[in-house]
């Protein structure tokens, strides 16, 4: 007997489906939340700072490009709440639990939900040329700025640094690393894109 199903044999063509129904906007969710995780677990502690250099904001920026700025958010609440439960899901460097959302380094992930939501507002709402390269930097530098304002705010208040103090703490040594983040995220959103419409 044969069956009268259809059968979608095009991945990119099924991808696209995803974000169209409730199971895949919680698939694609939880699979962010992998994503993030996993480049948590990149972790360089630095000498200099209670904050690791990971690759988190990497992963926080290419959801909020490719998932777009409400399903971008939900994921990285999803995320914190995944770790707030004990998952191991944050840097390793970090206690773990809420203690590492009350911690040094809670400004940094807590700021992540805003954070993939200004990347995903910005890459779907400015043009600069035919390509969609430059406003995918565009918004992860607006991302970024999020990441760094209230990563480096809550620093100064919980150490009781001075604006200065902060910069030099958690801002300052990270941003050349950051650009190349920025870049990497925007290059693989290009690229999922082109692959998506093939």
């Amino acid at each position: 007997m044969q069956s009268t199903l259809p059968i979608q044999l095009n991945p990119a063509q099924n991808i696209q489906e995803l974000p169209r129904t409730v199971a895949g906007k919680a698939f694609l969710a939880i699979g962010a939340t992998a994503l993030v995780a996993l480049c948590a677990h990149v972790s360089l502690p630095l000498y200099f700072t209670p904050v690791p250099l990971t690759l988190q904001t990497l992963a926080v920026i290419l959801i909020g490009l490719t998932l777009g700025p409400a399903l971008g958010c939900s994921a990285m609440v999803l995320y914190l709440a995944e770790g707030a439960i004990g998952l191991p899901v944050f840097s390793p460097q970090g206690p773990g639990g809420v203690a590492q959302l009350l911690g040094p380094t809670a400004g940094f992930l807590l700021s992540y939900p805003l954070a993939a939501a200004a990347a995903g507002s910005v890459v779907r709402s400015v043009r600069i040329g035919r390509s969609q390269f430059p406003a995918a930097v565009l918004a992860g530098i607006a991302a970024s700025i999020v990441i760094f304002s209230i990563g480096a705010g809550w620093i100064a208040i919980l150490l009781h640094l001075s604006p200065a103090a902060a910069w030099h703490l958690s801002v300052a040594p990270f941003l050349p690393g950051e650009g190349l983040k920025i870049v990497a995220a925007a290059g693989a959103y290009v690229a999922l894109r082109s692959w998506r419409r093939s």
